[in-house]
């Protein structure tokens, strides 16, 4: 297991300003109002559990795609890629508002292309959401050629997906890119000759998770 490549504070950044109003509200109205004031400690605990961002283990397994998320395995599938229009295997996860929703880089490697497409906002755990919603998209190339898609898609309660990285920018496995409030999905559009580590309905953790393994490096030309 590799080290952590970017230090974690125990609360995603994100977060900060809505624990910080939450916070404050539940104090004001226990000054006032203590019996009254539980609801708004329910909302600040529930605040600061959807904020939270832990450092995680990495997995140095050669050709591991890492879960770019927390979540459940909702889509395992053959399909076509709609971002760069070729044959993919499709994996996706689905994260409710209890998930850790910090999300993390799959692979080593450069991000060649980001496209943002507006949408909708329906449930994240329907397929349609995929291709439905409002999405934020990176296209990958490994430090050993191959190119995947990583698709972050808001859902029915989420509304702001926060990307950090540009074009040309290199990531290492683990490192964070991003961040979606309250509910969403990660699409995976990966080689067809990937081999899947998981399962639908499987449990997984963004980065200490192995989705699945890439095929040998391509020959260089």
């Amino acid at each position: 297991m590799a080290q952590n490549p970017y230090p974690h504070p125990i609360l995603a950044r994100e977060g900060w300003p809505f624990i910080a109003l939450t916070g404050v509200v539940a104090l004001v109205t226990t000054a006032w109002w203590e019996a009254g004031s539980l609801p708004f400690w329910a909302l600040f605990l529930f605040v600061v559990q959807f904020f939270r961002d832990p450092a995680r283990p990495i997995p140095d397994t050669p050709r591991a795609v890492l879960s770019p998320a927390d979540g459940r395995i909702v889509a395992i599938e053959a399909t076509t890629d709609p971002w760069r229009e070729c044959p993919a295997l499709k994996v996706s996860v689905f994260m409710n508002v209890f998930n850790v929703h910090s999300n993390r880089s799959p692979v080593d490697g450069t991000v060649l292309n980001r496209w943002y497409h507006p949408g909708k906002f329906l449930n994240a755990a329907l397929d349609k959401a995929s291709v439905e919603n409002e999405r934020n998209a990176l296209h990958f190339k490994t430090d050993d050629g191959h190119e995947l898609t990583c698709v972050q898609v808001a859902g029915l309660i989420a509304r702001r997906i926060l990307c950090t990285v540009e074009p040309g920018q290199h990531l290492a496995r683990g490192e964070r890119y991003g961040f979606i409030r309250f509910g969403s999905r990660v699409d995976l559009y990966l080689p067809p000759e990937s081999q899947v580590c998981v399962t639908i309905g499987e449990k997984v953790k963004a980065t200490s998770t192995i989705l699945a393994l890439l095929p040998e490096a391509p020959e260089k030309p």
